[in-house]
């Protein structure tokens, strides 16, 4: 569904870029470039609405928050990566790497991406392990804006997939609220059954942002709301299974800053990174997979 939504806003802006260039062309090239900066660069505007608040509500945060320099130099990255994700990986290359199932005595992956993305956002986490010959299942969190809870067997027929390819419990990697789904599903689960997981920018105690969410799942992640009190009342996950959670102290989705640790975690602050920008970090994708090999 994530696809098919997203090919059609890029197909609308594309509709609406060619339109207006064909208007307003001969009558006023000055007026056609402008609407196409416009068009280009207006999920930029967006993103830095994003950073003055992640700027101005970490300032009460017990953990530092980020300089303004870092802030801006955030905003160019996740400007530059974001349209990547959303208007191409995920619209039109959420199958080009399909999961990877060898049998082999060798730990695998199963990947799990956050709110309105599909299995497309680790493209590059995928071509990787795939060179190197690593099971893997990167799932699709279907109803996209359903409650947290609806995933859980996606990611339990996941786990047992790469689980009987491997003979080895897997690493979980999740990105925002992918994090939260991999919670949801260790309530009821044996945390034996997983290695590690690793949580990218993950609100385990929720975001600011989130009291603005509507659907489903955009109100399971508000701070102090009632299901993160309940996921942390209902199973001591830390302690079931080690947790290695990446925050940055300039994630304009996931803030203030503390919100994505978790107490008893391996803590890992990705400095000046933004929410997706993270992701696609090659350091930070080189520590995590090297995780495989504990």
């Amino acid at each position: 569904m994530v696809a098919r939504v997203q090919r059609w806003l890029v197909f609308g802006w594309l509709l609406v870029a060619v339109a207006w260039t064909a208007w307003w062309g001969s009558r006023s090239p000055a007026i056609a470039i402008a609407g196409l900066l416009v068009l280009t660069c207006s999920h930029a505007a967006f993103l830095a609405l994003e950073f003055v608040l992640c700027f101005r509500v970490g300032a009460s945060d017990p953990l530092p928050r980020a300089s303004a320099w870092q802030c801006f130099k955030a905003w160019l990255a996740e400007s530059a990566v974001a349209p990547r994700v959303f208007c191409w990986h995920q619209p039109f290359r959420w199958h080009a790497q399909p999961d990877h199932l060898p049998n082999a005595p060798r730990r695998g992956v199963v990947l799990i991406h956050g709110f309105v993305c599909n299995r497309a956002f680790w493209n590059p986490w995928l071509r990787e392990l795939r060179a190197a010959d690593r099971a893997f299942v990167a799932v699709d969190l279907e109803p996209v804006f359903g409650s947290i809870d609806r995933y859980v067997q996606t990611i339990e027929a996941a786990i047992v997939r790469v689980t009987e390819a491997t003979g080895q419990p897997p690493l979980l990697i999740c990105h925002s609220m992918g994090g939260l789904a991999a919670r949801a599903w260790l309530r009821d689960a044996d945390g034996a059954r997983v290695h590690r997981i690793v949580t990218l920018g993950t609100p385990h105690r929720g975001t600011w942002l989130a009291r603005f969410g509507r659907t489903a799942n955009g109100r399971q992640m508000r701070m102090g709301g009632e299901w993160l009190q309940r996921i942390d009342g209902e199973s001591d996950s830390v302690r079931q299974v080690p947790f290695t959670c990446w925050y940055s102290n300039s994630d304009n989705i996931v803030f203030p800053t503390s919100v994505a640790t978790l107490p008893g975690a391996d803590n890992r602050l990705a400095d000046g990174r933004g929410h997706v920008e993270m992701a696609f970090d090659d350091p930070i994708r080189r520590e995590v997979l090297a995780l495989l090999e504990d």
